[in-house]
């Protein structure tokens, strides 16, 4: 599954870079302002230069490096209990596993944002559907919750 996630990580990060560079470098290129921030009703509240546009991929190829970068020292995760060395391989695995999602999650979460932003400049107008913010939420700490429940299982004394 660590694989599936790795390579839907990987195409949305072509998919964001793609829509980018068709946005700035394109036949339509992007012109006046552009959306860089969004408040919690999904309504653009800060503006930018089209050249701004190249932020978001650019914070999103660095996170994923980032998160890469943690998941190859599964050895150096710390875990707050005690554990079996049987126990903790496992306990890597769901955490493994957890930045995989993560990962995944966040770079769509960045791709949507992408996406949607160089929607609103081409349109001049434009607001972040009313479930975004929840959505992300509940998907994100959803995930997180649901590994560390799979990490207190596995490290549970048996009785």
């Amino acid at each position: 599954m660590r694989k599936t996630l790795e390579t839907v990580a990987v195409l949305l990060l072509l998919f964001m870079w793609a829509i980018t560079g068709l946005a700035v470098l394109g036949p339509k290129p992007l012109t006046g302002r552009i959306a860089t921030h969004f408040n919690a009703n999904g309504q653009p509240d800060g503006w930018g230069v089209p050249a701004m546009i190249w932020l978001v991929p650019v914070v999103a190829i660095l996170i994923y490096l980032l998160m890469s970068l943690v998941g190859r020292y599964p050895a150096a995760f710390h875990f707050p209990m005690r554990t079996t060395p049987v126990a903790r391989r496992r306990l890597e695995g769901i955490a493994l596993g957890m930045l995989s999602w993560l990962k995944a999650e966040v770079i769509c979460l960045f791709a949507w944002i992408q996406f949607e932003t160089i929607q609103f400049a081409r349109q001049g107008e434009g607001v972040l559907p009313p479930f975004f913010l929840p959505a992300v939420l509940v998907v994100i700490f959803g995930t997180i919750l649901w590994h560390i429940g799979a990490m207190r299982r596995v490290a549970a004394p048996s009785r």
